[in-house]
């Protein structure tokens, strides 16, 4: 659950309507209108992305008169397909995919059956993404695969695609690489072993 406690004000006599600001928004609750940044209070997610990149610092964080709280309720969601989105993309279900906000692979997935089809919508719903904005994207990618979605990236710079994990790599590569040290047998067993443990008993 993350408390969202902030929303950016614009100083207009600041702002150089370059859109920054739109390209930059993890949830994408910016929009360029006439070169004036408009924001939608109800999808920002509080992060500071926007004031951070301002070239200009036309935009300040200020507090909200009342924050409001994101998260998913996973007792609304099929626990059995929560562990088979999560298991396909190689993920423990109670992996923690974005370590700002806290958020777990099982929360990920109980979004994407509740009908989030994007990262963005993602962020919405579960909050991932609002921290540092970096290192969640390719877990969060990995786990709409694992519900047989392949996003396409919005207008920005926030992500860009999958990259390959352990699970992708060629034999051919493999082998080659093996006789230099590498284990990517045993590397897999572990990682197998890792998306498996403690998970609970489902009929």
């Amino acid at each position: 659950m993350k408390t969202v406690t902030t929303k950016p004000k614009v100083d207009l006599g600041l702002c150089t309507g370059d859109g920054i600001c739109e390209l930059v928004c993890p949830v994408l609750a910016i929009k360029m209108v006439d070169r004036i940044p408009q924001h939608d209070d109800d999808k920002c997610m509080g992060c500071g992305n926007c004031e951070a990149r301002c070239p200009t610092f036309a935009i300040t964080m200020v507090p909200r008169e009342k924050p409001r709280k994101v998260g998913v309720n996973l007792k609304e969601v099929d626990f059995k397909k929560i562990l088979k989105i999560c298991l396909k993309a190689k993920h423990n279900p109670k992996e923690i995919i974005c370590y700002c906000t806290g958020t777990r692979a099982e929360e990920v997935a109980a979004a994407i059956l509740k009908g989030a089809t994007t990262p963005e919508q993602i962020s919405l719903m579960t909050g991932a993404r609002t921290g540092c904005k970096v290192e969640c994207i390719q877990p969060i990618l990995r786990l709409l695969a694992g519900a047989g979605i392949e996003p396409k990236p919005p207008k920005g710079w926030l992500w860009y695609g999958r990259t390959k994990t352990i699970w992708e790599i060629p034999e051919e590569v493999k082998r080659k690489y093996t006789r230099q040290g590498f284990y990517f047998d045993q590397d897999l067993k572990l990682l197998d072993k890792i998306a498996h443990a403690k998970l609970p008993e489902v009929k």
